[in-house]
């Protein structure tokens, strides 16, 4: 059973290089009691890519949710700006 919900949604834009990408992660339980990470990734308003990641214990999966967001962070990643 997961402890608390893992969910995250970034987005890095460069329009002088026409760069436009988002990042989303989620961790949720499966029906086996195990922990599933969910990596997809693209171009915003595409369908992007999806990977996921199984793990036996919850705490294998936040590890990699956080070592994933800490190499996000490091590439200029960030939380979606809000519209003024």
């Amino acid at each position: 059973m997961i402890a608390q919900p893992y969910q995250l949604y970034v987005e890095r834009k460069d329009a002088s290089k026409n760069m436009a990408r988002y990042y989303a992660m989620s961790i949720e339980p499966t029906l086996f009691g195990q922990a599933c990470l969910t990596r997809r990734w693209g171009r915003i308003g595409s369908r992007g890519q999806r990977l996921v990641h199984h793990f036996e214990r919850e705490e294998e999966a936040v590890g990699l949710f956080l070592e994933l967001l800490r190499q996000k962070r490091k590439r200029g990643y960030g939380p979606k700006p809000h519209p003024r």
